[in-house]
């Protein structure tokens, strides 16, 4: 996808690379390099943090890998968004997004906040608790952060298969629908539904990240000529490989619906695509079917 240069002015970015943070969780173990991968794409994209915090209890903290020396955070938006190739494509993948979205909320008559980007490596700190490698990117309703510890792109291409620039800005796209989830109030209602039904609760969450794909898609929709050959296949191949049914084969567990709490690989693909091909938000209603 063919994304212009950021402008600093136009994106909100904090870097924590180079800094360091109590760790505040017990230590723990884990064995399978594939497992541990299965579960950081479990996790990714959008699960409430302070849900994800409470089930990382066991997760030991990774230090940064052999060989590979950690990326040190600039003071500002120009500074950290160009300390390497993958902070650049965040960032201007950000200002995409919000030159994209924030005109349509003010047409709407909706308060607009943009979003601040939060870079990480390997620990960091949120408005919702510890930041950790193994949780994957994630959005943070209580400081409305996108977190990103971006060597999470490489695993994704080498553990996962699912690489490619799109697939990329696909995970920043998503966790954006997150952010407009939380300003719209959607976010809010389906967690009071979910404290009244817990026996739908996985149900709605499921809804609530299948229209955060939905939404991911409508803005690469509505920047349509900015798409090049391949990026759709790249985006819904991305998709496909961390519905819930696809990562839990990959962990060696067998699907259950019950469990599901992002929905299936085909799910996935289907609402991404839907926001692709129409590049309209208002065909995002994940939750209809469950209103009839």
């Amino acid at each position: 996808m063919r994304l212009d240069d950021f402008n600093p002015g136009d994106v909100d970015v904090e870097d924590q690379r180079g800094r360091s943070f109590p760790v505040g969780m017990r230590g723990g173990s884990i064995g399978c390099g594939t497992i541990v991968i299965a579960l950081i794409a479990a996790l990714v994209f959008g699960v409430d943090p302070a849900q994800m915090i409470g089930g990382l209890q066991e997760i030991q903290q990774q230090g940064p890998q052999q060989g590979q020396a950690p990326v040190q955070g600039g003071g500002n938006a120009a500074e950290s968004c160009t300390a390497d190739a993958s902070s650049r494509e965040s960032c201007n993948a950000l200002a995409s997004l919000n030159r994209t979205w924030e005109p349509l909320f003010r047409q709407a008559g909706i308060e607009f906040r943009r979003p601040k980007l939060v870079f990480y490596a390997q620990q960091g700190q949120s408005g919702c608790g510890t930041a950790q490698s193994a949780m994957g990117p994630f959005y943070c309703p209580s400081d409305e952060g996108i977190y990103l510890d971006t060597d999470f792109f490489r695993q994704m291409d080498q553990e996962l298969g699912a690489g490619g620039q799109f697939a990329r800005i696909y995970v920043i796209a998503h966790e954006y629908g997150h952010h407009m989830q939380n300003l719209l109030g959607t976010s809010d209602q389906v967690r009071g539904l979910q404290q009244r039904n817990p026996g739908v609760a996985n149900q709605l969450s499921v809804r609530l990240e299948l229209q955060a794909d939905c939404y991911a898609g409508a803005w690469a929709g509505k920047n349509r000529d900015r798409l090049d050959p391949g990026d759709m296949e790249s985006g819904l191949n991305a998709a496909h490989s961390i519905g819930d049914d696809a990562l839990m084969k990959a962990a060696g567990r067998r699907p259950v619906e019950a469990s599901f709490t992002h929905g299936t690989s085909a799910q996935r693909t289907e609402w991404l695509r839907r926001g692709l091909e129409s590049g309209n938000e208002d065909q995002c209603d994940t939750f209809a079917e469950m209103r009839r």
